[in-house]
């Protein structure tokens, strides 16, 4: 008897063990279409977008406008993740090309046994009332809000004068604020925002990673909390470049081959890191799919790799053709794929 309640007891333990994340929220049915996507994000320069490669779940919201992500794939350590609602629906721009004009979503951090409910429709994000397991969870929701005030700072009074003090106190202001968030993903965001070489923080950063340490002590606390990640790599090589580049313009006798070689290897690095992730994420959720599927589907399966037609397909394994219907119908539904063109997107690229 007492060995029968240890095994019980064994299996209760080993079930509940098993991390589950849940991140849940409402959206307006009458604004937004029914599709919510849950996305990683493993480049913190692409946080903002929507990016095809990034989507790893779809779920539909109810009648009431709820939705729900659950289950045990996500990472055991932080990451990056977006939940985004959009009103685009031609085949050749949802999320493709990285825009949708009309679109919303939410960035947070989150682990794989995270519970976080967004009690707010997507165009009231306020970071208060998301309840969360994972304190860091709505990190990148209050430097937002520290942005804000920026800019409302910087819109009081327009002038160059203005302009120049701001760019001082609120680049020390943000970047003072990430280190207390104590999280470096967090200060990943800060950081491309400050470096952007597009607005006019970059040339004070620039000047400021001459001699500030932040720098080089936020690459350590990358490689103690998130060693090998592609997080720290590409912050790793970014840094690298940019110190490169504020060497080189020191010296009179700088050869700018070596920048133009170094920019080389930087982005053919860049690009086969990220090539490979993307590959990788892609990989595992076709052999996923796939396993679910019973063999005469695994069989209609690779007759549509061969871009055989319904009627061909029936001919080759002489059932009818609404038996082929049925069949791709649940191959859809399996691979959570809508067309032909995602069923070779996802098991030939």
């Amino acid at each position: 008897m007492i060995r029968f309640l240890f095994i019980i007891c064994f299996i209760l333990t080993s079930f509940s063990s098993r991390a589950q994340y849940s991140f849940s929220g409402h959206v307006d049915n009458n604004q937004w279409h029914n599709n919510v996507y849950l996305s990683i994000i493993e480049d913190y320069r692409r946080v903002s977008g929507i990016y095809f490669e990034q989507i790893i779940a779809k779920v539909k919201t109810d009648s009431l406008g709820s939705f729900e992500f659950t289950g045990d794939q996500l990472d055991t350590k932080n990451r990056i993740y977006r939940i985004h609602v959009d009103n685009c629906f031609e085949e050749d721009r949802n999320h493709f090309d990285g825009h949708c004009d009309n679109s919303k979503a939410v960035i947070f951090i989150a682990k794989n046994n995270d519970s976080i409910d967004f009690p707010f429709s997507f165009n009231k994000q306020m970071f208060c009332d998301i309840k969360s397991t994972n304190e860091k969870s709505t990190a990148f929701i209050k430097i937002d809000s520290l942005k804000e005030e920026m800019k409302f700072a910087f819109s009081e009074f327009r002038s160059e004068a203005n302009r120049k003090l701001n760019n001082k106190k609120w680049f020390k202001t943000l970047q003072e604020y990430g280190e207390q968030l104590n999280e470096p993903i967090a200060e990943l965001y800060i950081y491309s925002f400050l470096s952007d070489r597009r607005n006019d923080f970059h040339e004070h950063y620039l000047e400021d990673l001459k001699n500030n340490a932040y720098y080089d002590n936020l690459l350590g606390r990358l490689n103690k909390h998130y060693p090998n990640s592609s997080y720290t790599k590409q912050y790793s090589v970014e840094l690298n470049s940019d110190k490169f580049i504020i060497n080189s313009t020191t010296s009179s006798y700088f050869n700018w081959n070596y920048l133009i070689y170094l920019g080389l290897v930087i982005s053919i690095t860049a690009n086969f890191w990220l090539w490979y992730s993307r590959k990788r994420i892609q990989n595992e959720n076709a052999t996923k799919g796939k396993k679910q599927l019973t063999k005469q589907e695994q069989n209609i399966l690779n007759l549509l790799l061969e871009e055989k037609t319904n009627k061909e397909i029936a001919d080759t394994l002489f059932v009818s053709l609404s038996t082929v219907k049925t069949h791709i119908n649940n191959i859809y539904k399996k691979l959570d794929v809508q067309s032909r063109t995602e069923i070779k997107s996802l098991f030939n690229s």
